[in-house]
């Protein structure tokens, strides 16, 4: 699944991949696969990014637009 809200949320708050990555304890190569839908994202990672965001999980993969 290809997270375009991922990429966006990172970018508006002046993020780099490896400022998010080093957030999750992982390398930044894998959550750029994560971002680009190369690799699933495991659920306690993805809820870690929703809480950071303070987004609902649905807002984080496309379900609603409320965030």
């Amino acid at each position: 699944m290809y997270f375009q809200r991922l990429r966006d949320m990172r970018e508006d708050a002046d993020l780099r991949q490896a400022d998010i990555a080093e957030y999750l304890g992982i390398h930044q190569t894998v959550y750029s696969r994560y971002e680009r839908g190369f690799q699933t994202i495991p659920l306690e990672l993805i809820i870690k990014l929703a809480d950071y965001y303070h987004v609902s999980l649905d807002y984080l993969t496309g379900r609603t637009d409320k965030p």
